[in-house]
């Protein structure tokens, strides 16, 4: 397979003038951006960089940061803003960092970097050993407070890459916006690297620009504003943004006619609302896959797409599902977990699916959150949390029912929204079978962020929860959790 650094240089002699990266401030064409990248994988290495922990906002110096420790074989360690301090702390000791390039820590010492770019130093005696070929450690969130480092190689990451670019091979896609962070696996690869791979513009605003406080709050018209500046082409977003924007989008039906794809991945899409996004005018596909795969799994494409599935399997991996409906994932295994013995060749993702006639895939839920109710009845949560995301006045719902009579659910209203909740809750059970309807339903206070009942990325501590409200749940179940 050819190297991104050929294809650069490719694209250099090409269309030399074009623009490669863009942000609020500067714009590299593909002329400038090798040099660009190789002068400060110069000055990396110089400087005795051995493992990068890269802590900046969405921008060019994150990505001329992340291309240049791949030039060099150096190791970066992406930091998610979206962890705590103590996760942050967590992933600085754990990864072995000697350099980092963000906010000052305790600890480390300043390091003269290229003009602009902040660097501090540490001195790492004895750090955890990498398999070998580690370039990249990408934290998951998980659901403890410790995350675990998922260790790949470069030729792993443009594998996915490769195989992103041959299934939207029939979608002309020359101008990517980045809205989530590039911290995040998924659009560090599908949002600058596939971009540059196939020659195309990757504007990366800082998150507040496109509406982001937080890490998950967004201020919906300050995206409408960006969207309509920008005009892209391609967009890869969660389930909740894909919401958003197809509200957005049906208010001001400009917003949708730049866009050729919208890649939809990080948890389940209810089917409802991709087709309001289709209807809105939004090419939406769903996707699915886990860092430690090399992020992608499958893809549904523009021209090739089965709704309620996630798409086929990119061509590289082989996929099976077990006798207990768990997928395993064969051919992008990562070369395994920080401080652990080195992956199997075929991993056990933990999700439930199937596979249909024709190969496309479907995700049903996660193995250890199924539910089982009290009359012996499974269901997976996030089912029915997907189907509520058609709900116009439901922010956030979370079930409840394992071991449980009847099924209790955490709704989260949009703001203003209250007194719709009765109504849609009750057109929502009308789509469910009986076991797996919302038979009680309570509005939590604080929020389950608030009360840190979320994880960093927003997925709910079930455990957690069920723990928070167990008064609640035998008052209105009769049986205590």
């Amino acid at each position: 397979m050819t190297s991104l650094w050929n294809r650069l240089d490719q694209h250099a002699q090409q269309q030399g003038n074009a623009i490669a990266l863009q942000d609020a401030i500067t714009r590299i064409c593909y002329r400038e951006l090798l040099p660009r990248i190789r002068a400060l994988a110069n000055i990396l290495v110089g400087a005795g960089t051995r493992r990068l922990a890269l802590q900046l906002d969405n921008g060019i110096d994150w990505a001329l940061c992340d291309l240049a420790c791949a030039h060099a074989g150096l190791v970066v360690v992406p930091v998610p803003g979206f962890f705590s301090a103590e996760q942050r702390q967590w992933l600085l000791d754990s990864s072995g960092a000697d350099t980092l390039i963000g906010p000052p820590a305790d600890g480390w010492q300043p390091l003269a970097l290229a003009p602009g770019l902040s660097g501090w130093r540490r001195q790492v005696d004895s750090p955890v050993p990498l398999p070998a070929g580690t370039t990249k450690i990408t934290y998951t969130s998980g659901t403890t407070g410790q995350p675990k480092g998922v260790c790949l190689s470069l030729k792993q990451e443009l594998t996915t890459v490769h195989a992103l670019a041959e299934r939207l091979a029939g979608t002309r896609v020359e101008h990517h916006l980045t809205l989530l962070p590039l911290s995040t696996l998924l659009e560090n690869l599908a949002g600058l690297y596939l971009p540059l791979w196939l020659g195309a513009t990757a504007t990366l605003p800082g998150l507040e620009e496109v509406g982001f406080t937080g890490s998950s709050q967004l201020d919906a018209s300050r995206l409408a504003t960006a969207l309509a500046h920008c005009q892209p082409q391609s967009l890869v977003l969660v389930p909740e943004l894909l919401r958003l924007l197809t509200g957005l989008c049906l208010r001001q039906p400009t917003l949708a006619n730049s866009l050729r794809l919208v890649a939809v991945g990080g948890g389940r899409v209810a089917p409802g609302l991709l087709r309001q996004a289709r209807a809105a005018g939004i090419p939406a596909v769903e996707g699915y896959g886990l860092s430690e795969c090399g992020s992608v799994v499958a893809l549904n494409s523009p021209e090739y797409h089965r709704p309620g599935s996630v798409g086929r399997p990119l061509d590289h991996l082989s996929v099976r599902i077990d006798e207990n409906g768990e997928i395993h994932v064969r051919g992008g295994a990562m070369l395994g977990y920080l401080g652990e013995p080195a992956a199997p060749a075929e991993i056990a993702t933990g999700d439930l699916g199937r596979l249909d006639a024709d190969g496309f895939l479907y995700i049903t839920g996660r193995r250890k959150n199924v539910q089982i109710t009290a009359f012996g009845r499974n269901f997976s949560p996030e089912w029915v949390e997907a189907e509520a995301q058609g709900c116009p006045a439901i922010a956030r719902l979370v079930i409840i029912g394992d071991g449980l009579p009847t099924n209790l659910a955490l709704v989260q209203p949009l703001p203003g929204q209250e007194s719709a909740l009765p109504e849609q809750i009750a057109a929502l059970n009308a789509q469910l079978p009986d076991y797996a309807r919302i038979h009680h339903w309570l509005v939590p206070s604080p929020g389950l962020a608030e009360a840190g009942l979320l994880t960093a990325n927003g997925r709910p501590r079930r455990d957690a929860i069920r723990r928070a409200y167990a008064d609640q749940i035998q008052h209105l179940t009769g049986v205590r959790p």
